[in-house]
């Protein structure tokens, strides 16, 4: 017997829910929604959208009827594409979130040519087919009234324009920020970067000097200040203006950055071409030997591993902590229009835990979907000896994971793990090789070994048992 389930992250719409049943995505609409929906299907922007794959492909659900007879109160059910894994505004880089603002601002400009108007502006209604964004909240559209102001304005600034002006101009990461707070940047916050030396700077000004003093103003008003706006004569075309107008703004923000500690790995690494076409062959091999559903690429840098996984995975996600890293993979992956390698900024010792309502509304990325086959290269040695993560317990969660890996270890006497250790006092007597194999063989079967020529590295494949040690 099959039950639909409500998704977690979804509720905050009264009028648009997602359900999940029998691995289907599934939307069930208010009678409100569907009248919206019923006018948005027969739009010439909306079907524009979806055959270029700006918009998930979405249509009725054939079994609408049994669905609603399931969930009572509901008047209608679409079906939508599924997408191949969620991430979350937080994980992105710098581009990422730019080219989703630019993504949410285009539909909204389209959208108003015809009448309609996106509800709100959450980077959470986007999400990713590999390098490309992908607008997934059909429900956000909705019949714009004669009036009224883009109510998603104030939102589009504190987790879109706020964040991409902190790095832009700051070079302040915005992922913590993200994380901190689902509900983005708020502007009392925003201001306190910028001082009047700043007006001039695009998006500055007006978004972020007069918001914070239009806000600060408005403090404990009473005031019906949407019914004001509304009443006085508040036109599409404004609306379309503002919207060019941060178009604009968005579209010329760029992340100078330079380079981080580990943008430049694979330039500085420790590996002769042999070794490296040796590790490129090994890790060929262990993916050959199936068609994974999904690959994760642990510390992916350069993504070089994730597109050797990706030939033999339906899709890849490549996370690194580093967001420079994560930024460069992406403008990559993105000119080669890549929609089966997902780049993302995550920390393996400070992961992305439940978020929101009851911990639930944005989920750890096991929850999401876990991998069948898990790289795991020339990471161990930082998550331990930088990390101070204990060596079994690495092992442990990696075997908690499941699925298969292909994992390196790197010896203490290796030129780069020795620099980890340089200005530490080495207490770390439990990571060596033996002691590493010994923790492998309590939560995986070994399938294949190669040492590397360097003498300092050991490249395994292994498959998880389900033991638990």
């Amino acid at each position: 017997m099959t039950t639909h389930r409500f998704d977690p992250g979804s509720f905050r719409d009264r009028s648009s829910r997602v359900v999940r049943h029998d691995g289907r995505v599934l939307r069930v609409l208010s009678e409100q929604g569907k009248e919206d929906w019923e006018a948005l299907r027969s739009t010439r922007f909306f079907a524009r959208a979806m055959e270029q794959r700006r918009i998930v492909a979405t249509s009725p659900a054939a079994d609408g009827d049994a669905v609603l007879s399931a969930l009572p109160g509901w008047s209608a059910v679409l079906e939508h594409e599924r997408v191949p894994f969620v991430s979350y505004p937080y994980e992105w880089s710098f581009g990422m979130l730019r080219e989703a603002a630019l993504l949410q601002l285009e539909l909204l400009l389209e959208a108003l040519e015809e009448g309609f108007t996106i509800k709100d502006s959450s980077p959470y209604n986007v999400q990713w087919q590999g390098a490309r964004p992908l607008f997934v909240d059909v429900g956000s559209f909705e019949r714009l009234a004669p009036g009224e102001p883009w109510v998603g304005y104030l939102q589009f600034c504190q987790l879109y324009l706020y964040p991409l002006l902190l790095t832009s101009l700051r070079n302040v990461p915005f992922q913590p920020l993200l994380r901190g707070s689902l509900d983005g940047i708020p502007v009392s916050t925003m201001s306190r970067f910028f001082s009047a030396r700043d007006w001039l700077r695009p998006g500055v000004f007006a978004d972020v000097y007069l918001h914070a003093k239009l806000q600060s103003g408005n403090a404990g008003s009473q005031r019906a200040v949407r019914r004001e706006v509304r009443g006085s004569g508040f036109s599409r075309e404004m609306i379309a203006t503002n919207v060019r107008r941060l178009l604009r703004v968005v579209a010329k923000l760029e992340w100078n950055a330079g380079s981080s500690e580990w943008s430049e790995y694979a330039g500085a690494n420790s590996y002769d071409d042999e070794d490296a076409n040796a590790k490129k062959a090994f890790v060929a091999k262990a993916a050959a030997t199936r068609r994974w559903e999904r690959a994760w690429d642990l510390g992916s840098n350069t993504g070089t591993y994730a597109r050797i996984a990706a030939e033999r995975s339906d899709y890849t996600i490549a996370m690194d902590a580093d967001a420079l890293s994560i930024d460069r993979l992406h403008a990559s992956l993105r000119q080669e229009s890549r929609r089966d390698i997902l780049p993302l900024v995550a920390n393996v010792v400070d992961p992305s835990p439940g978020l929101g309502w009851r911990g639930r509304e944005r989920l750890p990325a096991a929850d999401r979907g876990r991998p069948g086959l898990t790289l795991c290269l020339a990471l161990l040695h930082h998550l331990v000896l930088t990390g101070n993560v204990p060596l079994g317990e690495v092992v442990d969660w990696l075997g908690d994971l499941g699925g298969h890996l292909v994992i390196e270890f790197v010896e203490k006497r290796d030129p780069m793990a020795a620099m980890l250790l340089l200005n530490k006092i080495d207490n770390y007597s439990d990571y060596d090789r033996d002691g590493f194999e010994h923790h492998l063989s309590r939560r995986f079967e070994l399938l294949d070994r190669l040492e590397l020529g360097c003498g300092t590295r050991t490249l395994y494949f292994a498959r998880a048992t389900g033991n638990q040690g």
